[in-house]
């Protein structure tokens, strides 16, 4: 059915004051009906071809256009020129339908007539012929309130009414009504409008209004709407009474409490590069600016979700929030952060944000979530522990404080990064069957200072790194191995794509940290530039194809780096994750030969 523009409102009578958009705008033919499609297609059919059944059931969320359907239904029956798909809206009966009070078209709240008395009464005046029009039309608004006997007393005649009668019946909980009801009802089921369409028809509405307004207000506003076309409708009412001059999304901002675009980015950014700080500086300010903290968390999760849908889709993602600016800026950020730290992250928020509601404390709930989302980066994923493990190589004291207290994180902050540029690794050494961790480097030779030179860059970064702090060691991990380029000048260079790390580093406080540390280890003062690089051919770092999974517990006990686990750690077999594949025993070097000791057989839990 082709689309058309919707029908210009009808103009109110000089005395009856002013009328609300959402009434004046209300759909007057099928093909106004907006996100509705399949309902005014079926529904048209229907008409057409003379199937029209004698009860319908309208359900759907709040605003999707069942009252309004039912309405436009009603006068097709009883169009003067019907029954016709397309409405005159110009005879007598039409404009009493569309004023709502046409004397054969019964509208009844169900919310306010529960009883089985006022059914009754409806059984009672059924048998009555209309007085002017073709039928007889109940809508049934909100028709899941009604009482069960109320619906037992319905259901006779409305399995078989006079041929004269039609019931709509309108809900927003279909699960509630009786099967019984809902076998003798042909079911429609109205569906959310998405933010597109309520864009496009807001965008209608202000220019029948003669009002300028941003087109980032009104997808403010569309989004907002939740896929309700009334809320939109109302909303904009609302702004459009409000507003002096053009509608423009500092007003939307204002009156929704929500933080702007530029401050949820802001907010991003800090988080990303694991500045607390100043995240929590962002929050603070948001609400001195009178934004509502349960809106700013809403805003976050709307915020990683994004992130969570370029890293799934990649750039291509659609039905990201915020302006075409902030859709950017989300793109950008989801290169330089795990998929699984996202995830972890909207878990976190989602969490506080259930804690917030009816809180005297939301701004802490808020600022505990910014503060763990900020030290994401500082935990490292129970997959990446067991990888460094088994390659032999020392695990950061941060991460294996996680590990051992059983941190809930299920990544790091920052993906992306090339193997070979992570922290260098060493073979753990073996003594006597038991297993020794290495000890940190920065423990090793906390006191002495090596020269930094060519030879000797490679040996000490690590030390330095230690020396920064885990969050921006963590960062600087993912650069190049510094060079020389100079005399006591050093470069440190990031791919291009590694904007989050890069801007972590490369300003005045992280620049005086890495001079500080670097003065510590080597004895002298450096000048340290930033650089950006365009990213490299990675496939020759890719992970090796992994062994065939292992196919019980049995096989998982024999794998020489739980058997130290359960020797250092004090480790239990739980279960085998299915496709788990172990590394080669070879990768494990000298704890192939260690001597192990018998093992007991836990059961599962």
């Amino acid at each position: 059915m082709a689309k058309s523009k919707p029908s210009p409102p009808p103009e109110p009578a000089a005395d009856a004051g002013y009328t609300v958009v959402a009434r004046r705008y209300r759909p007057q033919q099928f093909a106004d009906l907006v996100g509705q499609e399949h309902v005014a297609a079926a529904l048209s059919n229907a008409i057409a071809t003379g199937r029209i059944a004698h009860a319908y059931l309208f359900t759907g969320a709040r605003g999707t256009g069942k009252t309004s359907t039912a309405r436009i239904l009603a006068k097709a029956l009883n169009c003067e020129r019907g029954p016709t798909a397309t409405p005159c809206d110009a005879c007598d009966v039409c404009k009493a339908v569309a004023a709502g009070d046409d004397v054969d078209v019964v509208e009844i709240d169900a919310a306010s007539n529960t009883g089985v008395e006022n059914i009754r009464e409806l059984r009672g005046n059924v048998g009555f012929r209309p007085q002017r029009a073709r039928f007889k039309v109940y809508i049934v608004d909100e028709v899941h309130m009604l009482s069960t006997s109320a619906f037992n007393a319905l259901l006779k005649t409305l399995e078989e009414p006079p041929p004269h009668v039609k019931f709509i019946f309108a809900t927003t909980e279909a699960q509630k009504i009786p099967v019984t009801i809902l076998s003798r009802c042909q079911r429609f089921d109205f569906a959310h409008i998405g933010a597109g369409k309520v864009f496009e028809t807001l965008k209608h509405i202000v220019g029948q209004e003669g009002v300028p307004a941003d087109d980032d207000a009104l997808r403010l506003i569309a989004r907002r709407a939740a896929g309700s076309m009334r809320d939109a409708q109302t909303l904009l009412d609302q702004l459009l009474g409000s507003a002096t001059g053009a509608l423009t999304a500092d007003a939307v901002h204002a009156l929704l409490g929500t933080a702007g675009d530029e401050r949820v980015g802001e907010l991003a950014s800090a988080i990303l590069s694991g500045d607390a700080n100043a995240a929590l500086s962002q929050v603070s300010a948001a609400a001195d600016q009178g934004a509502q903290l349960g809106e700013l968390a809403d805003q976050l999760v709307d915020y990683w979700r994004g992130l969570m849908l370029v890293s799934v889709a990649g750039a291509g993602a659609v039905d990201l929030p915020g302006t075409p600016a902030l859709q950017e800026r989300i793109r950008q950020h989801a290169k330089s952060i795990a998929l699984d730290a996202v995830l972890s992250g909207i878990d976190v928020l989602t969490s506080a944000k259930g804690k917030m509601r009816g809180s005297p404390h939301a701004q802490v709930l808020l600022e505990v979530a910014v503060v763990r989302l900020a030290r994401m980066g500082e935990l490292l994923a129970v997959s990446d522990l067991a990888k460094l493990v088994a390659g032999g190589g020392s695990i950061p004291m941060a991460a294996a404080k996680a590990a051992v207290g059983g941190s809930t994180s299920r990544g790091s902050g920052v993906s992306n990064a090339d193997p070979s540029k992570k922290n260098t690794l060493t073979r753990p050494e073996s003594q006597g069957g038991i297993f020794t961790p290495p000890q940190p480097v920065a423990l090793q030779a906390r006191n002495e200072t090596t020269p930094l030179a060519v030879g000797t860059i490679s040996t000490i970064w690590e030390r330095i790194l230690q020396e920064v702090g885990p969050v921006r060691g963590n960062h600087l991990r993912l650069a190049d191995l510094p060079a020389i380029i100079g005399p006591n000048t050093l470069a440190i260079r990031f791919p291009l794509d590694y904007t989050v790390p890069y801007d972590a580093c490369a300003n005045e406080t992280g620049t005086r940290a890495l001079q500080t540390a670097i003065r510590r280890v080597t004895g002298s003062d450096w000048t340290i530039r930033f650089e950006k690089r365009a990213a490299t051919d990675r496939k020759a770092d890719a992970v090796p194809p992994s062994v065939s999974p292992v196919e019980s517990k049995n096989d998982v006990r024999q794998l020489p780096l739980f058997r130290h686990a359960t020797r250092v750690l004090g480790a239990q077999l739980m279960k085998v994750d299915e496709g788990f594949a172990p590394t080669t025993p070879a990768t494990f070097g000298d704890l192939t030969s260690a001597p192990t000791a018998p093992e007991p057989e836990p059961d599962e839990v």
